[in-house]
């Protein structure tokens, strides 16, 4: 996940210096509303140098190349192993993107407390609340949650952010949390509480909508389609209902009328799914991912 974020900052950094050198001010038109590009003189709030902390060197090679691809801006992203301590202290905002059952190895490292102290914590992990990583850094450290999800590397991520702590640099955390989350994705502010319900709806989300794609597209190439044509007509159909509830407003069970009239192919296709038990499946589906991501962060027994 670290990767994707990574991914979708640097190109929206690229997408902005491309925007200034047109003398263009305006969002990045091909993406859902609510993602923005940053634009004007880069300020204090915008990120300007990147970290990316490993464990192995082969893991850090792999990176590099990957990043490289990237152009300019991705090729100035240092790619470091087993510097966590040296990296953390040259930075303002740390990212903690690693698996839940390490975060407490990670920050009780050796100088980790003194190299985190005043600074912005925004962990990512599942499970693992506020006040779980409030007890191993410093009580200076800010600590943040957020849970973003993979489509942030294409800059259409969804991202909750945990509501800040009333403090006097509150402004200036939000204003540079929203730089990097809004340029990425759509980003909303909810309490910590609603966080295992977030993992599991637009964390998880986007595994649960590509079965739902490529059983459509199954559905395509069992009446004859070609398997590339049926796999883009599936994927345009969810996109585009998408789109249209979020840029409109609309709910989806009125765009799921518009469309079904009384004796027509929708209708038929609605009641099998009906008979399947698909809608229950789905939201079941979303209520036991949160329930599995609650106890991520827990200790184990």
């Amino acid at each position: 996940m670290g990767i994707a974020i990574l991914s979708g900052v640097i190109d929206s950094l690229d997408r902005s210096s491309s925007l200034q050198r047109d003398f263009q001010a305006e969002k990045w038109e091909s993406h859902t509303p609510g993602t923005v590009t940053p634009v004007g003189v880069p300020d204090v709030s915008t990120p300007t140098r990147f970290i990316a902390c490993v464990n192995r060197e082969e893991s850090a090679k792999k990176l590099r190349a990957m990043f490289d691809g990237l152009g300019p801006l991705g090729a100035s992203i240092e790619v470091v192993a087993s510097q966590n301590i040296k990296s953390v202290e040259q930075a303002d905002l740390v990212l903690l993107c690693c698996k839940p059952q390490l975060a407490r190895a990670i920050l009780s490292e050796p100088g980790m407390k003194e190299a985190l102290d005043g600074k912005l914590l925004i962990s990512i992990l599942a499970g693992v609340t506020i006040r779980q990583l409030s007890d191993l850094v410093p009580p200076s450290t800010k600590v943040i949650r957020a849970m973003p999800n993979t489509p942030c590397k294409i800059r259409e991520g969804m991202t909750v952010v945990s509501n800040l702590p009333p403090s006097a640099d509150a402004d200036n955390d939000r204003t540079i949390i929203l730089k990097i989350f809004s340029s990425i994705g759509r980003c909303r502010f909810l309490d910590e509480k609603h966080f295992d319900a977030c993992t599991a709806l637009s964390g998880s989300g986007p595994a649960f909508a590509c079965i739902f794609l490529e059983a459509m597209a199954d559905g395509g190439v069992m009446m004859g389609l070609p398997r590339a044509e049926a796999l883009e007509l599936a994927s345009q159909s969810l996109q585009g209902a998408a789109r249209m509830v979020l840029q409109g407003g609309t709910h989806p069970s009125q765009l799921k009328d518009a469309v079904t009239t009384p004796g027509g192919c929708t209708i038929a296709g609605l009641l099998a799914m009906e008979d399947g038990r698909v809608r229950s499946t789905i939201a079941r589906a979303i209520q036991v991912a949160t329930e599995h991501a609650s106890a991520l962060g827990q200790p184990s027994k």
